[in-house]
């Protein structure tokens, strides 16, 4: 196998273009900027990046229309290839990490498959929560219209485990649907899974779906934080990963931090002092 056909099993492997450049000349001719990318851990081997929300991995036919991919981003910030060994779904953000070569990222790749990689993510949620615990709760393989036209309809549900801990919890005098108030919660979540919209489809089934969530979440809740916040994101960010070096065998801890939307919304819930004091995960 080369390098140049290396494909991630975490990428969408019938969508996936590891050789499709972004069009120059397309860029030149729109006004559109490309999003400033930080790195967030570089050596010979990996690299990690925080990814903004909205921004693609990599291109795929499903997107030919798109300009910018964190994949290309990140290949021309480093000046190497790049090699996805997971994903971010477009509106998450947070830590995404590249291999600079196929035999580094095939063993990264194997960490994920065996569950050896601890991901740890930061969500807003609908309504307030008390008590973390592990949902095991299998979920039917999501498919699209036109990538699975082909595919089995019939597949039997994956098994899914999400450990959730609820952090800090607020209500606002502002009404949302039918009561006067509306209540949120900033929860840590750890996916011990890594199924298609893992996230977002266990808070909807545990009734707290993840807030700027369009497919699984609560439309009324959306629009009410869209329109009184005047942010409009998916509120979900993988915040940190633990993982073994594939070539140094030293244990990795990389974290992102917020971006400036959560702290101001911190602010707005009266959260930013017990935040200022003490990481958002140790709060109990």
């Amino acid at each position: 196998m080369t390098e140049d056909k290396y494909i991630s099993p975490f990428a969408d492997d019938e969508y996936f273009d590891s050789n499709a450049e972004i069009d120059s000349t397309d860029i030149e001719d729109s006004d559109e900027v490309a999003p400033e990318l930080e790195i967030l851990f570089e050596d010979e081997h990996i690299v990690a990046i925080h990814k903004p929300a909205g921004l693609l991995v990599h291109r795929s036919y499903l997107a030919r229309k798109e300009r910018f991919f964190a994949m290309q981003l990140t290949r021309d910030l480093v000046g190497c290839h790049v090699f996805p060994v997971h994903r971010l779904d477009r509106p998450t953000s947070g830590v995404l990490v590249f291999a600079k070569s196929s035999e580094v990222a095939r063993a990264l790749c194997e960490q994920f498959e065996q569950h050896q990689i601890e991901k740890t993510y930061l969500a807003l949620v609908r309504g307030n929560m008390h008590e973390g615990a592990r949902l095991d709760y299998a979920l039917k393989v999501e498919l699209d219209d036109v990538a699975d036209k082909k595919a089995r309809k019939d597949k039997p549900p994956q098994d899914a485990v999400t450990d959730y801990a609820p952090l800090l919890n607020t209500e606002i005098p502002f009404s949302s649907g039918r009561y006067p108030s509306s209540r949120f919660c900033l929860i840590k979540l750890s996916p011990q899974t890594g199924r298609k919209h893992q996230l977002r489809r266990h808070m909807a089934h545990l009734r707290h779906p993840i807030i700027g969530d369009t497919t699984h979440g609560d439309g009324k809740q959306n629009k009410f934080f869209r329109s009184h916040f005047e942010i409009n994101r998916l509120w979900l960010i993988a915040k940190s990963l633990r993982f073994t070096h594939p070539v140094t065998n030293e244990l990795m801890h990389i974290e992102t931090e917020l971006e400036q939307e959560w702290l101001t919304i911190f602010e707005q819930f009266g959260w930013q002092e017990q935040l200022d004091n003490t990481s958002p995960f140790d709060i109990a």
